[in-house]
């Protein structure tokens, strides 16, 4: 395995008294793409949040266990969340765009970071848009709403606005799950390229796409990590005959 970016040990995380994930420990390498897989309600999305703390943001949850990134708990109480959420950005299952212009979107972050020179905000526009393989289809229409834009364009867009704060890592729950296959196809493309700069991490409840576009798979069930190896052999030779099962389509 690659050099690690993200460690978790014996994470439990509780919603009330409801135990949503169940003594999870894996460690995800850097510039590599995870998946995670499962069935609805297993608990990969949650433990998606649990990497950038936006499960900070619901009622009564409480989680023990340590989350490093880096080597670095981020769950000590001397963490800057905001800081963390510039190095862990997210891009989810629907676009949620705001209702200004595809420039706005982009350059969003970056203003609320308090940056105002034109010529930065352009340059990052430009650059994370090439990024994102949607440069061409917008580099014209930087003043038009955002939200004329296709489906597959807007899930674009959105990446590109994630990757403007320069993150380390992206996280993506089901980021093309919304979409046509030719919208999916550049989505995944795009991904494959993202992995030399980028940690990915992606939640997708599609077998397929987590075989075309990953390096390491976790399979989660039941709020608790199943198996977790190279996608290839999760693929062609789970351990536990439980992953076996989902993956050739015998439950979920």
């Amino acid at each position: 395995m690659k050099e690690l970016k993200i460690t978790v040990k014996d994470l439990n995380l509780y919603y009330g008294a409801k135990q949503a994930l169940k003594n999870i420990t894996i460690n995800i390498p850097s510039k590599q793409v995870t998946a995670f897989i499962g069935p609805s309600g297993c608990g990969k999305s949650t433990f998606l949040r649990v990497l950038n703390r936006m499960n900070d943001l619901i009622d009564h949850v409480n989680l023990d266990g340590e989350v490093l990134i880096d080597g670095i708990n981020i769950y000590d109480k001397s963490i800057d969340v905001v800081n963390l959420r510039k190095r862990v950005g997210m891009v989810f299952q629907k676009s949620n765009l705001f209702p200004k212009s595809i420039f706005e979107n982009l350059v969003f972050g970056l203003r609320l970071n308090g940056i105002r020179d034109k010529n930065i905000l352009m340059e990052t526009a430009e650059l994370t848009c090439k990024q994102a393989a949607i440069w061409d289809e917008v580099k014209d229409r930087l003043d038009e709403p955002a939200l004329s834009l296709s489906g597959g364009q807007q899930q674009r867009l959105c990446i590109a606005r994630a990757l403007a704060i320069k993150p380390e890592i992206v996280l993506m729950d089901e980021p093309a799950s919304a979409l046509d296959p030719i919208s999916t196809a550049k989505i995944e493309e795009l991904i494959h390229h993202l992995k030399t700069k980028y940690t990915i991490v992606i939640v997708t409840h599609n077998m397929q796409q987590a075989a075309r576009v990953s390096d390491y798979t976790a399979f989660f069930y039941m709020g608790e990590l199943i198996e977790y190896d190279k996608t290839s052999k999760i693929f062609t030779n789970p351990t536990i005959k439980q992953t076996e099962d989902y993956v050739t389509g015998r439950f979920g």
